[in-house]
């Protein structure tokens, strides 16, 4: 597997046989499960790969149509992808949401159940990002760890600003990496693309969460509510539970746990519990930090390490050993 600063380019690949592209394009990149949509005994083929950190951009061409099931075990991924040549067909939930040429379609592996290629001749290309990008950039901008699907519209609405400036920045990306482009020597530079698409997707796509930005806009936070986050803040090293934040404001549990849900649409201890994550994750980024991760996970107020690796996981897309891990692998006194 490459590693977050790895760069790599594929040799092209092509064949005649279904079965050839499914075992070379499961050599390269992980098992399929995948059906040609007819029995055919020529099924011309080719494919074209470049990769740089957790980013890739994928280029394919088909003689015939074919059908790629998901796989719930698979790391995820979001995929921008461009038609260029047929119908491309996702299977999201109930719908089935096709694509042609000119259109721009959005896959969270984890929600399409299928990708089809419909009828004859195909050509499109996909440019792969790895889910820890969104998971990061949704505690930032929501103030809410991901634990739930996010339910992201499948296909983009161009006619919009917003769409199209997307679209533009995943084209400059994907501009940038087609046949060894200057991108694939700029990790640092595909790092920083990468959390300005994730950032862009979670404020201009519709999902689940996308109400809350409204609510941002909107409504005025109430003066408890207020106060028991910088109460919250204030104490986030001590022991506190719930009962001592709504006396510190001087509300009750219910008056509490009901403002933060219309206002910031989660809970006190959700809350209370995301700003500590916050705070562990920057002592885990600091490479000056010579505490252990154990010693951080109990320092903000975190008893079980098994539960703590679990929410921060969800919530960054990576593990409190892996990002110290990564920190340190690439501290300057460590090179």
């Amino acid at each position: 597997m490459l590693n977050d600063h790895a760069s790599a380019h594929t040799a092209p690949h092509s064949g005649s046989t279904f079965e050839t592209m499914v075992a070379t394009l499961s050599n390269e990149y992980g098992a399929l499960d995948a059906l040609p949509d007819r029995a055919s005994r020529s099924f011309y083929w080719k494919a074209d790969c470049w990769t740089v950190g957790t980013v890739s951009l994928f280029s394919g061409e088909f003689e015939n149509g074919w059908r790629l099931s998901g796989c719930a075990e698979a790391a995820q991924w979001l995929s921008i992808i461009w038609p260029k040549v047929g119908v491309t067909e996702l299977d999201v939930g109930n719908q089935a949401i096709r694509g042609k040429p000119g259109d721009v379609l959005l896959a969270h592996n984890r929600q399409v159940k299928s990708f089809n290629m419909l009828g004859s001749g195909h050509r499109y290309e996909a440019l792969r990002l790895d889910w820890t990008a969104i998971a990061r950039a949704v505690p930032a901008i929501f103030e809410t760890p991901l634990v739930d699907p996010l339910q992201l519209e499948t296909k983009l609405d161009l006619s919009n600003q917003s769409g199209q400036m997307l679209v533009s920045v995943a084209k400059a990306m994907a501009g940038g990496m087609r046949h060894n482009g200057p991108l694939l020597r700029s990790p640092l530079a595909v790092t920083n693309l990468s959390s300005a698409m994730a950032d862009i997707v979670l404020r201009t796509v519709p999902h689940r969460l996308s109400h809350l930005l409204e609510k941002k806009v909107h409504l005025v936070t109430p003066a408890h509510v207020r106060h028991a986050i910088d109460f919250m803040h204030a104490k986030i090293g001590s022991p506190l539970t719930i009962f001592i934040v709504a006396d510190a404001v001087g509300v009750s549990v219910r008056t509490l746990e009901n403002a933060f849900r219309v206002f910031k649409d989660t809970t006190p201890a959700t809350y209370l519990r995301t700003i500590r994550l916050k705070a562990a994750r920057r002592d885990l980024l600091d490479p000056l930090n010579t505490q252990s991760v154990k010693d951080i996970c109990l320092k903000w107020g975190f008893f079980h390490f098994g539960r703590f690796s679990a929410v921060y996981r969800a919530s960054y897309g990576e593990s409190p050993k892996e990002t110290r891990v990564r920190v340190r692998k690439f501290d300057p006194e460590n090179l």
